[in-house]
């Protein structure tokens, strides 16, 4: 993890190799636990795609009650995504972190027990409550530790672990619902929701120790090394934008665009997670575990993009054109899916192209926020930029599900999705000014 601070961007005084040894022991204190968080996040969110296709028989789900049960997680997550982020500066987040982690690994086990669509979707519903909070908080998080020379590269490490959940997720959860069926009186799907939830607690109760909310408050690093991570983070609070708390951040139109950008990748994000395995199962697999390994192969991809992706982007300190390309290419892709259901190695091959370049465009916004927001109004601006994207959860998943119910088919839906992200492409290219996201690095 080491390499993803090389080559340091110096941005004060200190010498670039005590800055990289420092910057390295952060690196390897924080960001090991920081991505188990977030694979186990990434599993207890795309369990549910993989439970529906054997839960939907026994609890009579249909495609629009699972569309409106995975669009309501993102409404109960929006309603208290910026309480938890404000809240989150008040008691820290150590505090915040471990809460959220606990009570959403308790309500994954809980979602086991669900008996109707009603009950799924008010699960669903509570999950999003619990979760509110998390990725801002952790966005957020970085920022006090990663100075903007290196946040390129450190968000998308961070994002890959998503992309290992992906990865994971897809043969986890087919071997857990091939083999375990009946395990405790449980059937397949309910013992999926089991295993995945309890390691969210145990991950929690373990933050608690191991999590620190701030430089200067680290007992692992000396004073030195306190003292030069906090010098090259005043860096950034020297051409931070003028705002004056969350007030002043609400004003600024930049954040409502951003936000916009954000809403159209994650309604591609989103819909590849939730939806990828009812898709290939549309092309005639059958076989769980099957499913499950070519459902890994978009993650895959996406992986590799993030890592070139986020280190070129930090060398060339650009961001637009970084995250504007990829957008393009899933749109393309998510096009030519209806031309290519006729032949399977084509039609996986642009399947995987079009869902990693989505994927790959989140790590690569999340170095957007910070850098048009002050220090003082970052808490609430990312919190609302977050809450603007995770919209796209609500009713793009619901657009979603009602689009295959009406025609049996998920290719209009991917057009539809392809359509924002054009829509996205040009609203970042033309509605955020280059000047805004830093100058380039020589």
């Amino acid at each position: 993890m080491s390499d993803t601070i090389q080559p340091f961007p110096t941005t004060s005084a200190l010498p670039a190799q005590q800055l990289k040894r420092t910057f390295t022991k952060v690196i390897w204190r924080l960001l090991p636990f920081l991505m188990l968080a977030f694979i186990i996040n990434a599993i207890d969110r795309l369990n549910l795609s993989f439970a529906k296709l054997r839960m939907a028989e026994d609890i009579a789900l249909s495609d629009a009650a699972y569309g409106i049960g995975a669009g309501i997680f993102y409404l109960g997550y929006i309603l208290f995504e910026v309480p938890s982020n404000l809240y989150m500066q008040r008691v820290g987040a150590r505090a915040t972190l471990t809460r959220i982690m606990i009570l959403w690994g308790l309500i994954t086990v809980a979602t086991a027990f669900v008996a109707t669509p009603n009950q799924l979707i008010v699960v669903r519903f509570f999950l999003g409550v619990a979760e509110a909070g998390f990725f801002p908080g952790l966005i957020l998080y970085l920022t006090y530790w990663f100075p903007a020379a290196l946040r390129g590269r450190i968000t998308a490490s961070f994002f890959m672990a998503g992309m290992v959940a992906g990865m994971v997720c897809g043969p986890l959860s087919g071997t857990i619902m091939a083999h375990l069926h009946g395990w405790l009186g449980l059937r397949d799907w309910q013992v999926l929701f089991v295993l995945t939830g309890l390691p969210a607690v145990l991950l929690g109760v373990l933050g608690r120790f191991w999590l620190t909310d701030r430089p200067e408050q680290a007992a692992w690093l000396d004073d030195d090394e306190k003292q030069q991570i906090l010098q090259a983070l005043a860096v950034d609070s020297t051409t931070a934008p003028a705002h004056h708390g969350f007030r002043g951040v609400l004003r600024d139109p930049l954040l409502y665009v951003a936000g916009l950008v954000c809403f159209c990748i994650y309604s591609a994000s989103n819909t590849v997670s939730y939806w990828l395995p009812t898709l290939i199962r549309g092309f005639g697999l059958e076989d769980l575990k099957m499913i499950g390994l070519v459902t890994s192969l978009p993650f895959l991809g996406g992986l590799c993009a993030m890592y070139v992706l986020g280190r070129s982007s930090d060398r060339h300190m650009e961001r637009r054109w970084h995250l504007g390309l990829p957008m393009l290419v899933a749109a393309a892709s998510f096009f030519m899916l209806d031309l290519a259901q006729d032949h399977l190695v084509l039609f996986i091959a642009v399947m995987t192209l079009g869902a990693a370049a989505a994927l790959a465009a989140m790590p690569l916004f999340w170095t957007v926020p910070p850098a048009l927001l002050s220090k003082s109004g970052a808490a609430g601006g990312i919190a609302i930029i977050s809450s603007l994207g995770n919209l796209a959860g609500v009713l793009s998943q619901s657009v979603v599900g009602a689009v295959k119910s009406a025609t049996g088919s998920l290719y209009l839906a991917f057009d539809l999705i392809a359509v924002l992200l054009v829509f996205g492409a040009l609203v970042l290219l033309l509605g955020i000014p280059a000047h805004r996201l830093g100058k380039p690095t020589p």
